[in-house]
């Protein structure tokens, strides 16, 4: 989106995935991802998965998506799932998804076992889809105490909506003393100012879609998106701005205090805080941290983008916020999985010919 300076660098992200001989994270690269993490919130790691087991997971995602009796996401973007602009859908338990997810949480053992304890809850597995002409996500945290996977079953390109993250912005016992004490306001602070830039972004592209024949709107979207009473968090809802109901952004964020201090401290929140927005490669694997900033971008092109995504609990999570965040599918729900339990499943076995041993950037 033009109107956020947003780089598209994220080589400071990444770390190549080398495996050991029994197909997990090789120690020098989990010792590498977990420095990631502990200090940008989040890593990438490229290469995670083959062309034939990212192939494999891409039909997995597929099956459910053409499933006319798929179980729909109940957070973020309901009305995007309602108009088909996206498709958030929790995958079924069934035994090809839970060997592909023991697939990805045994070969991430070593970073994901440093935060979720083996009796901690599998919370979600499911798919993302956004196609053209879907809402820009406000840039939002995700219920804390949490360990969150995307996986890119295919390559995805900046215009169809890859990722944005604030690396730096989770939250961590003393990380509000950073920046003279005031690091936790300044983030806020800065989100306000992003979304404010969101909402304007959303509502012009709502009203262009009036007349924009690649991307017609629905008989009743209008108004559905920009002045409906019913619950969205990720809408140009102008009624619920007005009435201060969105808890991501409404008139009550910009108060004169608000609009005084992004006024003057806007250079020096743009350089602490710059946003990165992702397009990983197929293969690629995004972990980060629920508490830290990001959002899921508007599809600006006609090639679908999907990611699979996990999320498993590495706290203790009130089933109230639980589901503010996370829609597990009813048969997870009816015979819920830990982290062990994922250890223990049987991987899927995809025919791969296995990642190298070693890497130049891993060498030492």
């Amino acid at each position: 989106m033009k109107a956020l300076k947003v780089s598209s660098d994220t080589s400071a992200l990444e770390v190549p995935a080398v495996l050991d001989e029994s197909g997990r994270l090789a120690p020098a690269c989990v010792n590498s991802a977990l420095a990631m993490m502990d200090r940008h919130g989040l890593v990438i790691l490229t290469g995670l998965l083959s062309n034939s087991e990212a192939a494999t997971g891409l039909d997995l995602m597929r099956r459910t998506i053409t499933d006319p009796d798929r179980s729909h996401s109940a957070f973020a973007s309901e009305t995007d799932n309602r108009y088909l602009r996206r498709d958030f859908c929790s995958l079924p338990s069934s035994p090809e998804v839970i060997g592909f997810a023991a697939m990805l949480a045994q070969r991430l053992e070593g970073v994901l076992g440093e935060y979720c304890g083996r009796t901690r809850p599998l919370l979600e597995v499911a798919t993302f889809t956004s196609y053209r002409g879907s809402s820009h996500q406000y840039i939002h945290r995700d219920p804390m105490g949490v360990i969150s996977l995307f996986a890119a079953v295919e390559d995805v390109s900046a215009e169809q909506g890859g990722t944005v993250f604030v690396p730096g912005t989770h939250m961590y016992g003393g990380a509000d003393n950073r920046h003279g004490g005031g690091a936790y306001g300044q983030m806020e602070l800065l989100r306000t100012r992003w979304n404010a830039r969101i909402f304007r972004h959303n509502l012009a592209k709502v009203w262009g879609m009036r007349k924009d024949a690649a991307t017609p709107l629905a008989p009743g979207e209008f108004r559905d998106r920009v002045f409906s009473a019913q619950w969205d968090q990720h809408q140009p809802n102008l009624l619920r701005y007005l009435t201060g109901k969105n808890a991501q952004f409404s008139l009550r964020h910009l108060g004169p205090r608000t609009l005084w201090r992004l006024l003057r401290q806007r250079r020096l929140l743009d350089e602490r805080f710059p946003l990165v927005q992702t397009a990983p490669r197929k293969g690629s694997v995004i972990l980060y941290r629920s508490d830290l900033l990001h959002a899921g971008p508007d599809n600006r092109s006609l090639q679908p983008r999907r990611f699979f995504g996990m999320s498993i609990a590495r706290d203790v999570i009130e089933h109230k916020y639980w589901h503010d965040g996370y829609s597990p599918h009813p048969t997870l729900t009816a015979q819920p999985l830990t982290f062990g339990d994922l250890l223990a499943a049987e991987p899927l076995r995809v025919p791969t010919t296995a990642p190298a041993l070693r890497s130049p950037a891993l060498a030492d």
